[in-house]
């Protein structure tokens, strides 16, 4: 298999939060984006935290259970972030998302986010690059 990098199935146009956004627009974000989770940055774009669905789902069933206003981002986030380059091997990853939880990750580049890979960018980037060896399987 040959070299397949990230910049090349990233997603370019992340969906992206501020560290004080309501936990509601973030939800309503997500849902409308058809992503799992995306990275919370600052002011400069650097990446300070990622927020996933799963994250979301107790304050927001804690909050309607209890009618309270829902929480910014920034108290459900998740602070230690794995990120890769745009440069980074799509097989690298694919070992990676092997063993970690996560199904996005943002994509980095001079400190700022560009762009955001997930497991279905890997897969499509793994079989666009290995139909030779599934076609002379069959």
């Amino acid at each position: 298999m040959h070299s397949i990098l990230v910049q090349d199935y990233m997603q370019k146009d992340p969906v992206a939060f501020a560290s004080n956004t309501n936990l509601l627009q973030v939800v309503h974000k997500l849902l409308a984006a058809r992503v799992t989770g995306a990275p919370v940055i600052d002011e400069q774009r650097r990446v300070i935290g990622f927020v996933s669905e799963q994250d979301c789902i107790k304050e927001i069933l804690q909050g309607a259970f209890y009618c309270e206003e829902p929480p910014i981002v920034a108290s459900v986030m998740t602070s230690q972030v794995i990120s890769f380059a745009p440069g980074n091997s799509i097989v690298e990853i694919a070992q990676i998302m092997i063993s970690h939880k996560p199904k996005n990750y943002p994509v980095v580049s001079e400190g700022k986010l560009v762009g955001l890979i997930s497991r279905r960018d890997v897969l499509a980037a793994l079989l666009d690059n290995d139909e030779d060896c599934y076609l002379r399987a069959k």
